[in-house]
């Protein structure tokens, strides 16, 4: 069973920065694509950014220039470093990965940002 682990979540002023990490339970190559999404309460999920297994990243215009996707294939990671953090970014953040016909989530990671 593959599982994905998010951490890093909290409350913090806006303006200022957070790094999301999320932890695979096997070699994130396998995995074609993955992702990081957001959820409101009473809203859909939407998503943030993403990275494909060949390395290309996009990612959501409410969250360019901000926010920035990596990975570290070593350590089967990815991260989600949140810079310039507003009111608005407040969620729960999902990871997310495309395995053959399989979406993966894990269990989310909530963000409050303060004014």
């Amino acid at each position: 069973q593959v599982q994905l682990v998010e951490s890093g979540g909290g409350l913090v002023q806006a303006g200022k920065s957070l790094r999301l990490s999320c932890a695979a339970s096997r070699s994130i190559v396998a995995f074609k694509k993955m992702g990081w999404y957001r959820q409101v309460e009473g809203k859909e999920r939407e998503w943030v950014a993403s990275i494909t297994a060949g390395g290309s990243l996009d990612y959501a215009d409410s969250v360019k220039g901000r926010f920035t996707m990596s990975r570290d294939v070593a350590k089967n990671m990815v991260y989600l470093q949140m810079n310039s953090l507003a009111i608005e970014d407040t969620a729960v953040y999902y990871c997310a990965a495309a395995w053959g016909s399989l979406a993966l989530w894990g269990q989310g990671t909530p963000v409050t940002v303060s004014s």
